[in-house]
């Protein structure tokens, strides 16, 4: 009970915090800037723009087909936190503007720290297994059926077609340009924050329990992910039983976190660094990546090569 009141304590909490900086972001510095920060955002500071309709309810209008969507794919459970996330940040947008201090200076600057605080904002909704529907909720819809691309990356391509848009409602290709440049910085911010500085890096599960096969099936379901599972025996208990393995990325720690707790509060979990991973939904494997015994014959053959002399060539006879 107690750690229940906690998860849902700090899911209040990072939502509120997310939703509050995304939202400060949007109102005193992209919407006044005329800069589309792509997503449903952008499409609504557009709209704002053309037609003076309020940026946080057009963008909860928009997203509710997208919820929709995210129900029918991944389940109500997670999508729970993501129509918070998308309330809260369509209230506090429309709450703070008019109130927000308005920054009109060096475009430059507006841009990028849009995209910190954006980026910011995003990760923080993002953390807690939310996102603020659109783009968002899009590049993570598409993820699960596209693993070996980054959300950061995703949103970076789904975003392109409403910058293209912006240059023409604005009518300034050096809007759409900052536009760019926030995207930029707040999918870089995303990527670092949950995926840290290398795609390649993540968490390692081991867990044991008599339910790792539930445990197992729903990873697989709701996250995408594969797990392998390890015969095993207590060492006190001499009890046969299984290990669920898994690796996953940091953002996803906490959903797989949720999932074990719902299928086995009693179950004996161990979590570390996974320093890189590679392979389908991490980083991918180079062509040149080799076994060190492959690398090994290798090194062989080339000193042997080296140390033998070439071979004498006779000079051709004269038979004439």
């Amino acid at each position: 009970m107690v750690s229940r009141r906690k998860d849902i304590f700090m899911d209040v909490a990072f939502l509120l915090a997310g939703a509050l900086v995304y939202a400060a972001a949007v109102t005193g510095l992209t919407a006044p800037n005329n800069i589309a920060p792509g997503g449903v955002t952008g499409i609504c500071t557009m709209l704002n723009f053309l037609f003076g309709t309020p940026i946080g309810l057009v963008s909860f209008l928009i997203n509710i087909p997208i919820i929709v969507w995210a129900v029918v794919e991944i389940g109500y459970k997670l999508v729970m936190r993501t129509i918070a996330a998308i309330v809260l940040s369509s209230l506090f947008i429309d709450l703070l503007t008019g109130v927000m201090p308005i920054y009109r200076g060096n475009p430059i600057l507006v841009a990028v720290f849009s995209g910190v605080c954006e980026g910011l904002g995003l990760s923080l909704t993002f953390v807690r297994g939310a996102t603020t529907g659109g783009t968002d909720m899009v590049a993570r819809l598409l993820e699960r059926r596209m693993p070996h691309l980054s959300m950061g990356k995703l949103m970076l391509a789904l975003d392109g077609v409403i910058i293209a848009a912006s240059a023409v409602v604005f009518g300034s290709i050096e809007n759409a340009m900052y536009a760019c440049i926030d995207i930029f910085v707040c999918t870089s911010i995303i990527d670092s924050i949950l995926y840290g500085t290398d795609v390649g890096t993540g968490k390692l599960f081991f867990v044991m329990s008599p339910k790792v096969r539930q445990m197992g099936e729903r990873v697989i379901h709701e996250l995408d992910r594969t797990v392998t599972y390890l015969d095993s025996r207590g060492g006190y208990s001499k009890e046969p039983g299984e290990t669920m393995l898994c690796a996953v990325r940091r953002f996803e720690v906490y959903q797989v976190q949720a999932i074990i707790r719902e299928e086995d509060k009693n179950a004996f979990v161990i979590v570390g660094d996974a320093g890189q991973i590679t392979g389908e939904g991490f980083r991918p494997m180079r062509s040149d990546d080799k076994p060190l015994g492959e690398l090994i014959r290798e090194l062989r053959g080339g000193q042997q090569a080296g140390g033998q002399e070439p071979p004498v060539q006779n000079p051709p006879s004269d038979k004439n």
